[in-house]
C-alpha cells in the first residue's frame, strides 16, 4: 500500500486492513449484522459506548451524558437481491433489494446467503451466438430473464444447500487498489462513509480531543430503500446536528450530463451540498472551515431532496440542523465503484475540523 506523507489524516495499515474487511463483508439490506460487526468491533476503542437498535443500526457514542447532540453519520447497507422463486430445474430467480442495477447482472459472480451459510453461483446468461428475441435480436438482461445457476440440477437439490425464498444475494467482487490512489469494489456507496466517521473517531481520539457535545457516530440500515434506519434512529437519539456523509457522481466519465448531475470529479476533494434539507448556517460553517483549514471542496446542488439519510435527520423531530458532505464516486451500484484516497483523507479530516469548530452555543438560528 503506498502511504500519503502528505496528509495526518492518511490510512494506517491497521485503518487500511479495516477498510480492506469492511468492504469485503457482505452487508445487503436488511441484513446488515455481518458488516456492523465488523464496523463495530474497530469502532469500540475510539468511543466511550456503543449500542444498536432493533434494526442494526450501529452507535458509537463519545460523551454520552451531554445533552447537547451531535451525529456524523453514514449508511451500511449495499444493495443486492432476494430469492423470489426456483424452478423444476434448479435455477434461480429474483427480486430486487434496493436498487441493483439489472443490466450489469450477466457472468457476475455471487453468494446465496441461505439457512446453512453461503452459497456460490453466478448469473448465468446464454452465449451471443443463441440469443433470439425478436426484434430484440440480443435479449437485453431484465429482471424477469436473470437467473441464478448455483451448479444444482433441481429445485431439491437447490433446497437442501440451504437456498429458500427470501434468500439474499450478493455480488462476490471485493475490494482492490488501482493505479494513481484509485480504489475499487462493490457497495463504497456507502461503506466508505462507514470507514470515514470511524476514522474520525479514531483521530479524536489521538488526538486527545474532548467535544463540548455528545457525539453520536451513526452507521444506519435500510438506507437503499427509503432511508428507513436513519428515520428510527433520529428519532431516538434526537440530536441538535447532523452531518452526513455519502457519494456523489463523478461527472466525468461517459454518458453522464454535466447539465444536470454538475461538475464533480474523484481526486478534487469532497462536495457539499446545497439543497432544502440543507441547512444554509451549518453548511456555511463547514464551507468556512474547509477554506480556513485548506481542505479542497466542491460544490453540488440538488433539487426537492437530497436522496441521503440527510433528509430523515433534517426533518425528524423538530427539525434538526443538517449537513451533508459527500464523496465524489465513479460507476455507482456496479461492482467497481471507484473512489480516490485523496479525497477519502480529505473528507475524513473536513467532518473532524467541523466537529471542532462545532459547540453548543455555534448560533445555527436564520433569525
Amino acid at each position: 500500500m503506498a502511504k500519503s506523507k502528505k496528509s495526518p489524516f492518511a490510512f494506517t495499515d491497521e485503518s487500511y486492513l479495516f477498510l480492506k474487511n469492511y468492504m469485503n463483508t457482505a452487508s445487503p439490506v436488511g441484513f446488515e449484522t455481518g458488516g456492523q460487526k465488523v464496523w463495530l468491533e474497530y469502532i469500540k476503542r475510539f468511543t466511550d459506548t456503543t449500542f444498536t437498535d432493533p434494526y442494526g443500526t450501529a452507535v458509537a457514542v463519545n460523551n454520552p451524558d451531554n445533552k447537547f447532540k451531535v451525529v456524523i453519520e453514514a449508511h451500511a447497507d449495499e444493495i443486492s437481491w432476494f430469492v423470489n422463486y426456483i424452478n423444476a430445474e434448479g435455477l434461480i430467480y429474483l427480486k430486487r433489494n434496493g436498487g441493483v442495477d439489472h443490466q450489469i447482472a450477466p457472468s457476475q459472480r455471487v453468494l446465496i446467503h441461505g439457512k446453512k451459510g453461503p452459497v456460490k453461483a453466478v448469473f448465468g446468461w446464454p452465449a451471443i451466438h443463441t440469443r433470439q428475441g425478436g426484434q430484440d435480436k440480443e435479449n437485453q438482461p431484465k429482471v424477469e430473464n436473470l437467473f441464478l445457476d448455483c451448479g444444482a440440477r433441481n429445485k431439491k437439490e437447490v433446497e437442501s444447500l440451504g437456498i429458500h425464498i427470501g434468500s439474499v444475494v450478493t455480488y462476490t467482487e471485493g475490494f482492490d487498489e488501482i493505479a494513481y490512489g484509485n480504489l475499487i469494489g462493490r457497495a463504497f456507496d456507502n461503506r466508505i462513509g462507514g470507514f470515514m466517521i470511524a476514522e474520525v473517531a479514531r483521530h479524536l481520539n489521538a488526538n486527545k480531543k474532548k467535544l463540548p457535545f455528545g457525539l453520536y457516530v451513526v452507521n444506519a440500515v435500510q438506507e437503499e430503500i427509503g432511508l428507513r434506519g436513519a428515520e428510527m434512529i433520529a428519532r431516538r437519539i434526537k440530536p441538535d446536528v447532523a452531518i452526513i456523509t455519502d457519494v456523489t457522481h463523478d461527472s466525468t466519465t461517459p454518458m453522464i450530463n454535466k447539465l444536470i448531475e454538475g461538475d464533480c470529479i474523484c481526486g478534487k476533494g469532497p462536495a457539499l451540498v446545497y439543497g432544502p434539507a440543507v441547512h444554509n448556517k451549518l453548511l456555511a460553517k463547514i464551507e468556512e472551515t474547509a477554506t480556513k483549514k485548506n481542505i479542497p471542496f466542491q460544490l453540488r446542488a440538488v433539487s426537492r431532496s437530497t436522496g441521503t439519510d440527510t433528509d430523515s435527520f433534517a426533518y425528524a423531530n423538530d427539525g434538526c440542523p443538517s449537513a451533508l458532505i459527500s464523496i465524489p464516486l465513479r460507476y455507482m451500484h456496479t461492482t467497481v465503484e471507484m473512489i480516490n484516497k485523496t479525497d477519502i483523507e480529505n473528507t475524513i479530516q473536513l467532518i473532524y475540523e467541523s466537529l471542532l469548530a462545532l459547540s453548543p452555543k455555534t448560533n445555527l438560528s436564520y433569525f
